[in-house]
Parts: structure tokens; C-alpha cells; sequence
């Protein structure tokens, strides 16, 4: 069985913290497979459904109002964003999925071109997976759940929308979601609860997504990409 891993250290949140004050921004729009930017630096990707406040989270982590946008037609958007975090790591930004009123063949075109994204992007380090804390797992969650463990990509769980839970429920749902991925071969076993709005949690997931970002000594050297 997964051991569960600790919460970060006070180095590993100062690490965070002197990551995500550094310079972000858009560099790279990708809506084929074949247009990803250069391999350059680390990757970490957020994934998640319409509507789970990744935007939201994306801003909240980079301190920003307005760096990620959330599209007003949720399953409209097919783009991969890439954001460039200090000439040390890469954000991307992958389209929502779990669309409803979307078309059949845009919910494959989705499958189909993040299967090949993660399949074939070496520098991608994590995928940071979205679940909204207020409501149920849906169908959709399961299946890229599979998705990513087909890919072989390590995933996290974070929890969105927790300061609109109570704490028991809260504890309900992150034991579940502990649960489940520890079925999982490419889960991490460690669930990150966040709020956009209140900033819980957020100073965890910088410390945990600083561990992959390019040591400060050797940030721009070798980097392609801006």
C-alpha cells in the first residue's frame, strides 16, 4: 500500500513562496498536438471539469486576477495554455472536460489530444486533478482518472470550493478521495484541500509544485520557451 506523504516542511513552503512571487506569464496557445511549444522546461499541468474553479485556483496560485480565464461556454475551449513561472517551471492549462451540452465529438477530440499530450510530453512532471469539494465524484473524474494511470502520468488530487464545506464533511470527502486513489497506480497518494477565495491550502500546493520547478542557481540556462 501507498504510504501517505507528510505535509510540506517550512523550507519546502518558503521554496513555494519565492517560486510563485516571480514573474507569470502566457507564452504558448496549443489546439493541436502538433504545435506544442518546444521541450524547455518542467511541466505541471492542472486538469479538471468545467466549472471546478481552475481558473480561479491558477490565479489564486500565481497571485493574479486575471491570468487564467475561465471560458463562458464551458467544453468550448480545446486549448492548451502554457504559462511561463519564473523561467523555472511551466503551468498548463489543459481545457475542462465533463462538458454535457458539449458534442460527442469534442468530448473525443479532448480524449484524444491529452492522451497524446501526456503520453508524449516529456517534461510534464505532474498533473494537478481538480475535484470539486462540494459536490459527488462523476463518471467523467473516474474516466480520466484511468486516462492518466493508461498515460503513466503522476497525478494529484486537490480539492476546490472548500471553504464553501464544513470541516466534517470536508474530512468525509477527503478520506474518500484518499481512498480512491490509492486504487490508482499513477495517483499520488497525497490529497491538497484548497480555497481560491480564502487561500487555504494554497501556500501546500506552491510547496508542492516548487519540487519540480528548475533550482534557482540554474533557472535560464538551457530553458527554450518564454
Amino acid at each position: 500500500m501507498k504510504e501517505i506523504p507528510g505535509p510540506p516542511t517550512e523550507a519546502q513552503i518558503e521554496d513555494g513562496r519565492l517560486l510563485f512571487a516571480g514573474e507569470c506569464e502566457f507564452f504558448f496557445g496549443s489546439q493541436k498536438i502538433d504545435q506544442l511549444p518546444p521541450i524547455g522546461r518542467p511541466e505541471v499541468a492542472f486538469a479538471g471539469r468545467s466549472n471546478v474553479g481552475k481558473s480561479s485556483l491558477i490565479n489564486a496560485l500565481t497571485g493574479r486576477r486575471a491570468l487564467a480565464r475561465a471560458s463562458s461556454e464551458p467544453g468550448r475551449t480545446k486549448q492548451l495554455n502554457f504559462f511561463n513561472l519564473a523561467d523555472r517551471i511551466s503551468l498548463v492549462d489543459m481545457p475542462g472536460y465533463g462538458f454535457a451540452k458539449a458534442a460527442k465529438s469534442v468530448k473525443e477530440d479532448w480524449q484524444d489530444m491529452m492522451f497524446a499530450y501526456l503520453r508524449g510530453r516529456t517534461t510534464l512532471e505532474r498533473v494537478i486533478l481538480l475535484l470539486d469539494a462540494r459536490i459527488e465524484l462523476k463518471a467523467s473524474d473516474k474516466d480520466v482518472m484511468e486516462l492518466l494511470d493508461r498515460a503513466a502520468v503522476v497525478f494529484q488530487i486537490v480539492l476546490t470550493k472548500c471553504d464553501q464545506v464544513r470541516p466534517k464533511a470536508l474530512a468525509a470527502k477527503t478520506a474518500e478521495v484518499e481512498a480512491l486513489a490509492l486504487k490508482h497506480a499513477a495517483a499520488y497518494p497525497r490529497i491538497i484541500s484548497t480555497s481560491s477565495e480564502t487561500g487555504f491550502g494554497i501556500e501546500d500546493l506552491r510547496a508542492e509544485i516548487a519540487r519540480f520547478a528548475v533550482p534557482l542557481e540554474t533557472s535560464g540556462e538551457g530553458q527554450s520557451g518564454s
